[in-house]
């Protein structure tokens, strides 16, 4: 199983390999269409890719990003690219959704690429990055996980 239901809540797993055509068009899987719904938000993410939320989540996360306090440099300038970058997506008829240039420029999307979900979104990474990125994470796994033990997961 690559998706599932956890009570009421979507949640996002797997990885899915595709491509992006020359218009800058992505077809996004199904298991992710239905938990997405028909419209959905893509921004800029950390580590060049791009973050998928469905609306709801979005909403959430904008919520929780409007009660920091925006005298703090840093505040404002991750609230600011990470907005600045926000598009609404909406399927087409063949579960497609066009990617803005500014975004496949800023993840680096040429044409292959990886869709992954990531318990509440998902990311799009280029094939390549997210290659690099999970070799280096792989041999980070065991030490992260001890870092995790001692916050009580």
């Amino acid at each position: 199983m690559k998706w599932g239901k956890v009570g009421r809540k979507n949640m996002f797993m797997g990885e899915y390999i595709h491509t992006i055509d020359g218009k800058g068009r992505l077809i996004i899987p199904v298991k992710f269409r239905e938990a997405l719904g028909e419209q959905f938000i893509v921004t800029k993410g950390l580590d060049h890719c791009l973050f998928v939320y469905p609306v709801a989540e979005w909403n959430v996360l904008e919520q929780k990003l409007r009660a920091l306090p925006f005298t703090q440099p840093d505040v404002r300038a991750f609230v600011r690219f990470f907005f600045s970058g926000a598009t609404e997506c909406e399927l087409d008829k063949q579960g497609r959704i066009l990617l803005p240039a500014n975004l496949r420029e800023y993840a680096q999307l040429e044409k292959d690429l990886v869709l992954v979900g990531v318990s509440s979104r998902v990311e799009i990474w280029s094939q390549t990055l997210w290659t690099d990125y999970s070799r280096q994470a792989e041999d980070a796994y065991a030490s992260a996980a001890e870092s995790l033990v001692q916050l009580g997961i």
